[in-house]
């Protein structure tokens, strides 16, 4: 199981004073790799990117097959701008641990910013393939369809993210809006009224209805 990384716990000077002592801690126990999963987390709620990835690094050092250090890792590389290193890291964890969802989409979200487009839409149907029940996996290759303009394939698997999650206004919307990039006011205006019978109060989905005019 991976560490939670729990933002907003506490507060920063908390999280600095937790830095500190972890410091001190690792200075005592420098092969713990617990203790330094804990700074690594510290510095992310820090936003302190390089120093979790000097801390995974670390980890990783004393366990290179940690799970937690290499996903994590990924994750401050990606908000470093480091796709290169952040594809590294989540192919990686993925070779250990195969069915996890969360790194899948991790990769094709890296491979995206990084403008590769077969590559993309090969892991995000790798990744529907793999969790044909999950609403995210469809919901991710519609999203990225949607931005390639692929509006027909996109309606489909949003329609197939709404059958796994019924409950999701935000898929929905999501439909709706690429109805409506295709010219589709009246499929867009069903859509809509589908939902108000099934409960959604007309007012939340004024902005939509408006577009439909």
């Amino acid at each position: 199981m991976l560490m939670a990384v729990c933002a907003g716990a506490q507060t920063p000077q908390q999280w600095r004073d937790s830095v500190s002592t972890l410091m001190e801690q690792i200075r005592l126990n420098p092969e713990n790799t617990g203790l330094r999963l804990l700074k690594a987390e510290a510095n992310i709620n820090l936003q302190q990117w390089e120093y979790a990835v000097a801390e995974y690094g670390n980890v990783l050092r004393l366990d290179e097959r940690n799970l937690a250090a290499l996903f994590f890792r990924a994750f401050c590389h990606t908000q470093l701008r480091h796709y290169d290193l952040a594809k590294v890291d989540y192919e990686s964890f993925i070779a250990i641990q195969p069915q996890h969802l969360e790194a899948h989409l991790g990769l094709a979200h890296t491979l995206q910013k990084l403008g590769r487009k077969a590559d993309t839409m090969d892991e995000l149907n790798r990744i529907v393939q793999l969790f044909p029940d999950s609403a995210d996996a469809y919901a991710a290759r519609a999203a990225y369809e949607t931005e390639q303009k692929q509006y027909d394939v996109a309606v489909y698997d949003w329609d197939e993210a709404i059958r796994r999650r019924p409950e999701s206004l935000a898929l929905v919307v999501s439909k709706v809006d690429a109805l409506l990039k295709q010219g589709k006011r009246k499929e867009a205006h069903d859509v809509l009224d589908e939902t108000v019978r099934k409960g959604t109060p007309k007012g939340a989905l004024r902005e939509w209805y408006d577009q439909c005019k």
